[in-house]
C-alpha cells in the first residue's frame, strides 16, 4: 500500500505527523504532488483553539504542486501540470450564486485545510475548479504566499482602485501593519502606481517599508495616524491588514469618499459615525478572496511587478514549530512548509 506523510490536528488541536494512504481521486479532482505551502494565520480555524472540534483535519491553504493523477469526468488539465490552491477549494456550479455568477459566494465550496485536507502533506486532493495554473518561472517559495497573502491584498486593492470611486494612479492609498499581509501589500500597491503610505507600530518597520516601495511611513505609536494621512492629502484608500488591533481611526485619516477595506480579521470591532459616513462619504468594506482565475492573474501581475514575500522555510514534518512560530508574530513574514 503506498502511502504519503502529512500533518494533522491533534485531538488536543495541536500538529502532529502522520501517514496516509495514497488513493485515486474522485471523480471531479484531482492529486497533487505538493511542493510547497505556506502557512497562513487563518490556519488556526483548523488548528489551535478550534482544532480539537475536528481530530484529523491536515491544515493548509496556500499549496503548490503538480498534478500527478485525474479523476474522472476531469478536463482542460494533465498530468504534470503545476498548480496552486488557495483558501476557496472549488465552487460546485450548480448552487444559486454559482449560477448566477458568483463563484466566491458557491454555498458549497469547501476551505481547503478546514472543510477538506490541504496542503501540509506531500499530497492533497482537489476540486478541478479549485486549481490555479502556476508559472513554471516561479518558485514553489514564491508562489505559496501569493496563493492566499498576496490574492487576499491584491484582490482587494484592485477591487478597490482603478475602479468607479476608487483609488487612482496618484492617489493616497494607506497600508495598515506591515506583516504577513502588509509587506506585500505595499509591494502590489507600488505595483499599481498608488502613492503608499505604510502604518504600523513602532519605527521598527520604517526601512523595511521604504525598501518595499512605501512613499511614506507612519509610526501609529507617535502622535495621530489619522492626522499624519490628512497632511500627506488623505487617504482615498486604506487598506488593514493587521489581524489585531483597533482599525476605526483610519477612518478620520480617508480623504471624502475615502475606504477602509479590511482584509485582516482583527477581533476589534470598528466604530464608525453617522458624520463620518454621511458628511465624509466613507465606506467601511471587506474583501475575503476571488476565483483561481483571479488568482492566476494576480501571479501574472506579481511576477511582472517583482512582488515576491519574505520567507522562512521549513520541512514539513517541523510544521508544528512553523505554526507556533507564525502564531507567535515571529516569522519574517511567511513560513513556507517544503517536501
Amino acid at each position: 500500500m503506498a502511502t504519503y506523510r502529512a500533518v494533522e490536528v491533534a485531538p488536543d488541536g495541536g500538529l502532529r505527523p502522520t501517514e496516509r494512504e495514497l488513493v485515486p481521486p474522485a471523480p471531479g479532482r484531482v492529486r497533487i504532488r505538493v511542493e510547497a505551502c505556506g502557512i497562513c494565520h487563518s490556519d488556526s480555524v483548523a488548528v489551535r483553539p478550534h482544532g480539537s472540534d475536528e481530530p484529523g483535519r491536515v491544515p493548509g491553504h496556500e499549496a503548490v504542486g503538480r498534478i500527478d493523477a485525474l479523476g474522472d469526468g476531469v478536463t482542460g488539465w494533465e498530468i504534470g501540470d503545476r498548480v496552486g490552491v488557495g483558501f476557496l477549494g472549488g465552487h460546485c456550479g450548480m448552487c444559486g450564486p454559482c449560477r448566477a455568477g458568483d463563484f466566491v459566494g458557491c454555498a458549497d465550496q469547501p476551505y481547503t485545510g478546514v472543510h477538506v485536507d490541504g496542503g501540509y502533506a506531500e499530497a492533497m486532493y482537489v476540486r478541478q475548479t479549485g486549481l490555479v495554473s502556476v508559472p513554471e518561472t516561479m518558485s514553489a517559495l514564491r508562489v505559496a504566499p501569493l496563493l492566499c497573502a498576496g490574492f487576499t491584498v491584491y484582490n482587494a486593492l484592485t477591487q478597490n482602485a482603478l475602479t468607479p470611486g476608487g483609488a487612482l494612479p496618484g492617489d493616497l492609498v494607506a497600508v495598515q501593519g506591515i506583516g504577513g499581509l502588509g509587506h506585500l501589500a505595499v509591494q502590489y500597491a507600488r505595483g499599481l502606481a498608488l502613492r503608499v503610505v505604510a502604518v504600523a507600530r513602532g519605527a521598527g518597520k520604517e526601512d523595511l517599508a521604504l525598501r518595499l516601495g512605501a512613499h511614506h511611513y507612519v509610526d501609529s505609536t507617535s502622535g495621530d495616524t489619522a492626522a499624519r494621512l490628512t497632511q500627506l492629502g488623505g487617504a482615498r484608500l486604506a487598506l488593514a491588514t493587521a489581524a489585531a488591533g483597533d482599525m476605526s481611526p483610519l477612518l478620520d485619516g480617508l480623504a471624502h469618499g475615502g475606504r477602509l477595506v479590511v482584509v485582516g480579521v482583527s477581533e476589534e470591532p470598528i466604530s464608525v459615525t453617522p458624520y463620518q459616513l454621511v458628511f465624509k462619504g466613507v465606506q467601511v468594506l471587506g474583501s475575503l478572496t476571488g476565483t483561481p482565475a483571479a488568482n492566476e492573474r494576480n501571479l501574472a501581475f506579481a511576477e511582472a511587478h517583482d512582488v515576491a514575500p519574505m520567507v522562512e522555510q521549513a520541512p514539513l514534518l517541523d510544521a508544528a514549530s512553523a505554526y507556533d512560530r507564525m502564531m507567535r508574530g515571529g516569522a519574517r513574514f511567511r513560513m513556507v512548509l517544503t517536501t
